[in-house]
């Protein structure tokens, strides 16, 4: 048996208790499964995923959703977020496995990286100022994206762009490193995916190797989010369903987009969504002047 099939078979197994669980909240709670905005809800879902699967991230996009369409309340729109989005995030992380053949120490030891980092890193990360941390990723990233623009134009000492489909060494050691504190900075509200993106370019990978990394990063983590919201009773049931649902196709749609997609044209996709996440660092950033 495979690495990628046992990793399959035990996101599957650990999703489905948060999804047995779930569902019996929502059960529990059926007369809230009442009014109208299911179609805005469903739509906010599909395109919210949509672009999450390319990469950008869903929670700000489908926080804006929200507060146009006014379909969820400030109060539960954090947990509503990561219940609502923690099956389509699994789903693209057993979608993306098959993306690329990836090595198996190099996967493992990433994915294990993050998640570590989410629960040990916490306390080391929510001590740092959060303006300051997101100001340093948001000029990393605009200097990686020009990196890896001029690597695909041949332009400038930056050689050709990467190939490589594991890491070994000095490499492997700073790539684990690394992911151990984006998946950190995931508890003070630092997105992983663009920041890992630009990790795997920097590291001489195929770009598409960031995908099942940066999604198996994230699937791992927020099934348990999920959980901890469900039991608080903090989310908004129907938002959380259709988000769930829309995000499904959304999902979908983005795999075999992506799927089909020359590395050439798929590593351009990736430099926007690095100065747009860059772009949104700063933004944020200036929120906390």
């Amino acid at each position: 048996m495979n690495a990628t099939l046992i990793l399959r078979i035990v996101i599957i197994a650990y999703t489905a208790v948060f999804a047995i669980y779930w569902i019996a909240d929502c059960i529990k709670h059926k007369e809230e499964f009442t009014g109208k905005k299911v179609i805005s809800l469903l739509l906010i879902g599909i395109i919210t995923n949509f672009f999450d699967t390319l990469g950008i991230g869903s929670f700000a996009t489908t926080q804006a959703g929200f507060k146009f369409t006014k379909s969820c309340d400030d109060e539960v729109m954090p947990g509503t977020l990561n219940v609502g989005d923690a099956i389509p995030v699994v789903t693209e992380f057993v979608l993306f496995l098959g993306l690329i053949d990836l090595d198996t120490v190099t996967l493992v030891g990433l994915l294990a990286a993050a998640a570590i980092g989410s629960y040990i890193g916490a306390g080391i990360v929510s001590k740092l100022p959060v303006k300051q941390i997101r100001i340093a990723l948001g000029v990393a990233l605009l200097f990686l994206a020009v990196m890896m623009g001029c690597k695909l134009m041949e332009v400038g000492p930056f050689g050709a762009a990467g190939t490589a489909t594991g890491l070994t060494g000095v490499k492997l050691v700073l790539g684990i490193v690394i992911n151990f504190f984006l998946g950190a900075l995931m508890t003070i509200g630092v997105g992983l995916y663009a920041p890992c993106m630009a990790m795997i370019g920097a590291l001489g990978m195929n770009i598409k190797s960031a995908f099942p990394i940066m999604m198996g990063s994230c699937a791992f983590l927020m099934p348990s989010c999920g959980i901890k919201f469900i039991k608080e009773g903090k989310y908004d049931r129907k938002a959380s369903v259709m988000l769930t649902v829309g995000g499904m196709i959304g999902v979908f749609i983005a795999y075999f987009l992506v799927k089909e997609m020359p590395t050439t044209v798929l590593t351009w996709i990736v430099i926007v969504v690095m100065i747009y996440t860059a772009l949104t660092f700063f933004k944020d950033a200036k929120k906390l002047s």
